[in-house]
């Protein structure tokens, strides 16, 4: 079959090119020559009758779910009719989505207002591996792209996948809501001297509580210092010092070694939506863990 096709109009079928088969509690017993030639011209004229549908749809592309034997193939092939097999369902609705296509699950659904489009299909092969990839190009839906990773172990390859869900979720995020704050630990640090002024305002054990809370917000700043090869205590100081003198809430951790400690000029940034679902997920965290060890209780000390 062709390892190219231009301007495929593709036909998407989760149905079997393959003759209908006896239900089990049925059997077929060939006793003879004629039998056997019989049930040999019911299965081609079969054949011939799920090619007709599908040439009479316009589809010259045919992506089907199921496989199909030699004889299902020869016939494809003598009817100018390319055809993949063995596409699984999620690729199978990846590709509806991509060429604006429906998903047929019978041959006599078939017409040419459920086919799909793409402006280019390529059969792809990898290297020295055995690996082959159908290339959809100029698809209905431009908007539709697929992201190849390859690597030279699995645990790459997981590491990378990972790194593209995390930024793909960021992307969503910003879609839902587009405010940001800086990052490298210019959020936290706004955050605890703005937790920090208010401890100085309460009184009694309060003060503790929002001291505490202060002081964990001072973990993120402290352990990008200390992953950047920096003193954490020394530079988190600095930073807060910088905040309080200057008034920018954009001063945060060099980790680039950059000497600019100022994450607005260095294009630093996070969405707000995930930052505030972090701090929200640990005080929650926080308040389950304390509960559980009878420490508080609807708010009030339990002694």
């Amino acid at each position: 079959m062709p390892k190219v096709v231009h301007d495929a109009k593709i036909a998407i079928l989760t149905c079997p090119f393959e003759p209908p088969k006896p239900k089990t509690k049925h059997k077929l017993d060939i006793s003879s020559v004629e039998e056997f030639k019989n049930l040999q011209e019911y299965e081609q004229d079969k054949f011939k009758e799920m090619i007709k549908y599908v040439k009479d749809s316009g589809a010259n592309l045919v992506i089907c779910q199921w496989g199909f034997d030699d004889e299902a193939n020869h016939l494809l092939l003598q009817n100018e009719l390319p055809a993949v097999r063995w596409v699984g369902g999620s690729e199978i609705e990846m590709i509806a989505i991509a060429t604006g296509g429906r998903i047929v699950p019978r041959f006599e659904d078939l017409d040419a207002s459920k086919l799909g489009y793409a402006g280019k299909v390529t059969e792809v092969e990898f290297g020295t591996t055995r690996d082959h990839m159908l290339v959809l190009e100029d698809c209905a839906n431009k908007k539709a792209v697929t992201a190849l990773i390859r690597g030279s172990n699995k645990m790459l390859i997981d590491e990378s996948t990972r790194a593209l869900h995390d930024s793909l979720c960021v992307v969503r995020n910003l879609i839902r809501d587009d405010r940001v704050v800086y990052g490298g630990g210019a959020a936290e640090i706004s955050c605890s001297l703005a937790v920090q002024e208010e401890a100085d305002k309460q009184k009694g054990i309060d003060q503790y509580a929002f001291r505490a809370f202060a002081e964990a917000l001072d973990s993120i700043p402290m352990a990008l210092a200390e992953n950047s090869g920096l003193n954490p205590i020394s530079t988190l100081t600095a930073l807060k010092s910088e905040h309080v003198n200057t008034g920018k809430s954009s001063i945060g951790v060099d980790c680039l070694g950059s000497n600019n400690n100022d994450m607005k000029q260095l294009f630093v940034i996070d969405p707000l939506i995930g930052k505030k679902q972090q701090v929200l997920l640990a005080t929650q965290l926080t308040r389950m863990i304390l509960k559980i060890n009878n420490v508080i209780v609807s708010g009030k000390d339990q002694y």
